[in-house]
């Protein structure tokens, strides 16, 4: 069930079917909710509920509770939805599991809960909650009233029976459709127990408990509507937006080797000391999109588009920047970028500035690169921008540039010894007899066969290897780390 369009920027889906009598009832809370913010007529709510078998026969924090949730998350995310509102106490157990794998904005019900308690009862501390044993044993409200301020109650066993349980999940249980009798009974009984233990107000930490709430009676206490309030806290925007994980997004298999050195240098080059302290990348391998030097220099088709394509695949993927391992590939940069909702990071560009950072005595720069990158002129362009010169081997030298590259036994083949390094080498000592001291290894392939920073002929000349490859994902890392370190001031509130 879909209505309106777009409220105050938010979408909501909400996800039914853990159970679909309590899902429906904080759906059409929800609708109230907007109703009294003046923007129903505005709202755009998705109800969406499927089977699901578990729902019925166990309190447990399942996978198959667990993916029915993810897969619906993932169907929202698809149709727009920008905030997800989740009815089900039992599944805000693994929230953080969720949010770890989506972009959307999860309402969590007791974080809303507790600012209902906080709001409406400022001087309430001993909190009596009405929640199923699996909830209990996690510590999930626990995890929320943590303070010394609050102290959470539970209902005592009842003849060793958790009494809240049965009344939901029990045979003649909430779940099965019993709105009246036993089920209304046991949770009158759990009220009875929480008031002689002495709290202020009861919070049911189930949602089916609020289709019964009238139905319970009265009691010496409060008794919160945790659904009402979890629906006015979705609609009041008062819960903190997260912010995603950064994402880099890699356009990969050009070439293919050269993608795996990338990534290689990105995970060597983040400081780390667990898996999770890694940065997210998200990689499109595709080695189908048309050799760029082919169409630059010859009659190859136009990899513009397979480019492009490559590229909003991961922008859809929520990534924040692209990086593009291959040197020549930027000669269509320009053409793609302003179509684009994110950066590329131009390898280019960064290779000249970190070059007129590092050597800033140094005014000619060696390029060693495939003959479409120095026939597009994009290196000398990026270098000019710093005040550097490109030198370029002569023609010969660099047709033994290509042929280390492109020939049958170059790095494209998957040779990394023998005649290509002898090419590659050649050419180098071609550039350092006309006195560069610097140079860039200009295609993402070449640093596979000179994987040092210094090179030393026969004759023990030096000069300077600089890899853009490098730079590029110490580029990557810096943006990862720079996002990472503002949400942690956000987070602490700096």
């Amino acid at each position: 069930m879909s209505t309106g369009p777009v409220a105050g920027g938010r979408r909501y889906g909400v996800v039914g079917g853990l159970g679909p009598l309590a899902s429906a009832d904080v759906f059409f809370k929800l609708m109230k909710a907007l109703t009294a913010a003046s923007e129903a007529g505005n709202a755009d709510v998705i109800f969406e509920q499927y089977p699901f078998k578990g729902s019925d026969a166990t309190s447990a924090a399942t996978t198959e509770r667990k993916l029915y949730v993810f897969d619906m998350i993932r169907d929202f995310e698809k149709r727009g939805v920008t905030t997800v509102v989740l009815p089900c106490f039992l599944s805000h157990t693994f929230i953080d599991e969720l949010k770890a794998n989506t972009a959307l904005q999860i309402v969590d019900i007791v974080e809303a809960v507790r600012d209902y308690v906080q709001r409406r009862f400022p001087d309430a501390m001993r909190i009596g909650v009405l929640a199923s044993d699996t909830t209990q044993e996690k510590g999930l409200f626990e995890r929320y009233f943590a303070s010394p301020r609050f102290d959470v109650v539970h209902p005592r066993l009842q003849d060793g029976i958790d009494v809240v349980t049965e009344a939901i999940y029990g045979v003649d249980g909430i779940k099965r459709g019993n709105l009246r009798g036993r089920p209304v009974e046991l949770l009158r009984v759990a009220c009875e127990d929480l008031v002689e233990q002495g709290v202020q107000l009861i919070v049911p930490g189930m949602t089916e408990i609020a289709l019964v709430a009238d139905e319970i009676g009265p009691i010496d206490v409060p008794f919160v509507d945790s659904n009402l309030a979890y629906a006015q806290y979705a609609v009041s925007g008062r819960f903190e937006c997260r912010s995603p994980v950064f994402k880099v997004g890699v356009v990969g298999g050009v070439g293919p080797a050269a993608t795996v050195d990338f990534l290689h240098k990105i995970v060597a080059g983040t400081p780390a000391s667990r898996d999770q302290d890694h940065i997210k990348l998200l990689v499109e391998q595709n080695p189908q999109i048309p050799d760029r030097t082919e169409n630059l220099i010859g009659d190859g088709a136009d990899p513009t588009i397979s480019l492009y394509a490559t590229c909003r695949k991961l922008e859809d993927g929520d990534a924040d920047i692209i990086a593009i391992p291959c040197n020549t590939a930027h000669a269509f940069v320009e053409r793609i970028q302003p179509y684009l909702r994110i950066p590329i990071v131009n390898m280019l560009t960064v290779t000249a500035s970190y070059l007129r950072e590092t050597f800033p005595k140094v005014h000619d720069i060696g390029v060693l690169a495939t003959s479409g990158t120095i026939d597009s002129g994009v290196y000398r362009k990026a270098l000019e921008q710093q005040g550097l010169r490109q030198v370029a081997p002569g023609p010969v030298l660099q047709a033994r540039v290509m042929e280390a590259i492109y020939g049958k036994y170059g790095v494209k083949s998957g040779f990394s010894t023998g005649q290509c390094v002898e090419d590659i080498s050649a050419a180098v000592e071609g550039l350092m007899t006309e006195g560069v001291e610097v140079i860039v290894l200009g295609c993402t392939e070449l640093p596979i066969l000179l994987p040092v920073p210094d090179f030393t002929d026969a004759n023990g000349r030096h000069v300077h290897l600089v890899d853009p490859t490098d730079v590029l994902a110490r580029c990557c890392i810096a943006h990862a780390m720079n996002d990472r370190g503002q949400a942690d001031t956000s987070s602490s509130g700096g």
